[in-house]
């Protein structure tokens, strides 16, 4: 009788699914056998392929030790990507960096918001993100984005959204990227304050509420080929994340990562990651991390520095 492994199982699977989210991810596949389905892409967070768990020590030792977090410490070498499109411009070591800015308009103020993104077009900015508060700001970011054609401008859009998932909907209809910081896309939502999360355990049962919050925005986002970016933020990472790992850039990273698995388990891989702190050793060294769990972790997903 010929044997099969679990993880030629699991491949196959995966294959015969088409979710890319499971390529790259190595022998922890074959913990999965069980929970894949024919049919369709994970719904719950029990379905949801994690990566393994860093704490647990899992991690190290299903996939090995970090080993290096850029392509060459003695030469300016760009880690290779994938291509992450973003309307009319495309991000990734196959292309030019892309330069973005900030609009600094009140978003609801549709012309003076339409009329700053066109003096920024014009300097030579290839992205203007701006904020989206609630409703209100959604509403105004179709109208900018509306106007911006009509005028003959076709830049790009990247919606910065806080606390409102269900806004964040809404604009994807209008915008070209959504920009989500898992510290409080979702998390921020609830509060993990009175919580101590001691145990892997405690630390994983929270996940239920963040794939509801999260899987309509990336089922959308997919359908209409919007991008995203996991964007970080040292100063607002949950208490959840406090709580289990400290304020530190492993929580940082796993903060994004956590968000990425949610992504990937749909097969929607249209998105880049953030790393962003006001003290810049904090921030070198969440990128460094983030830079050095891709390389063992098989993703190659792009990079957006914001200083």
């Amino acid at each position: 009788m010929v044997k099969i492994s679990p993880l030629a199982v699991a491949t196959a699977l995966a294959v015969a699914t088409n979710v890319d989210a499971f390529v790259g991810q190595r022998s922890y596949l074959s913990r999965t056998v069980g929970k894949l389905h024919m049919s369709a892409y994970p719904t719950s967070h029990e379905d949801i392929l994690w990566t393994p768990s860093i704490k647990t020590g899992e991690r190290d030792e299903i996939l090995g030790p970090l080993t290096k977090y850029c392509e060459d410490l003695y030469s300016v070498t760009r880690r290779k990507t994938r291509t992450v499109s973003c309307g009319p411009i495309n991000f990734g070591s196959d292309h030019p960096i892309v330069r973005q800015t900030m609009a600094t308009t009140d978003t609801a103020n549709v012309d003076a918001s339409i009329d700053q993104i066109m003096r920024c077009a014009d300097k030579g900015f290839d992205l203007v993100r701006i904020t989206v508060q609630g409703r209100r700001e959604a509403n105004a970011a179709a109208k900018i984005r509306e106007g911006l054609f009509k005028k003959g401008y076709d830049i790009p859009l990247c919606a910065d959204m806080h606390f409102q998932p269900v806004v964040a909907q809404l604009v994807a209809d209008a915008v070209e990227k959504i920009r989500i910081n898992p510290g409080n896309f979702a998390d921020g939502r609830k509060d993990f304050e009175e919580k101590v999360y001691e145990s892997e355990v405690d630390y994983v049962k929270e996940r239920e509420y963040l794939v509801e919050a999260m899987l309509p925005l990336v089922q959308k986002c997919k359908d209409l080929n919007r991008c995203m970016r996991i964007g970080t933020n040292h100063g607002s990472l949950s208490s959840r994340v406090l709580s289990y790992y400290g304020d530190t850039p492993r929580g940082m990273v796993e903060s994004a990562i956590e968000f990425a698995d949610i992504c990937r388990s749909q097969d929607y891989h249209n998105f880049v990651f953030s790393m962003k702190a006001s003290n810049p050793l904090v921030m070198v060294q969440s990128y460094r991390l983030l830079a050095s769990e891709m390389y063992r972790l098989g993703w190659d997903y792009p990079l957006h520095l914001g200083v």
